[in-house]
């Protein structure tokens, strides 16, 4: 189980290194990028396309989030 456990801690920690480098707004402006996206799609009568596309905004949202929360406590334990 410790094993597993440390190869957990490698994995994540070199995800949070890569997230770190991508700025809050990537995500923010991505994810309203999907959201029209979307709305075009379904003016277009694409309707299970733009459903499709839609659904994309509240995960890009939640990496953002967890992009913020890596920061802050990279923050953190800095000072």
């Amino acid at each position: 189980m410790e094993n597993l456990s440390a190869k957990e801690d490698v994995t994540t920690k070199a995800i949070e290194k890569q997230t770190i480098k991508i700025p809050s707004d990537v995500f923010l402006f991505t994810a309203i990028g999907t959201m029209a996206v979307s709305l075009t799609l379904k003016c277009l009568g694409r309707d299970k396309d733009s459903e499709f596309v839609g659904q994309w905004a509240a995960p890009i949202l939640i990496m953002g989030v967890y992009g913020k929360l890596v920061k802050q406590e990279e923050s953190r334990k800095k000072n």
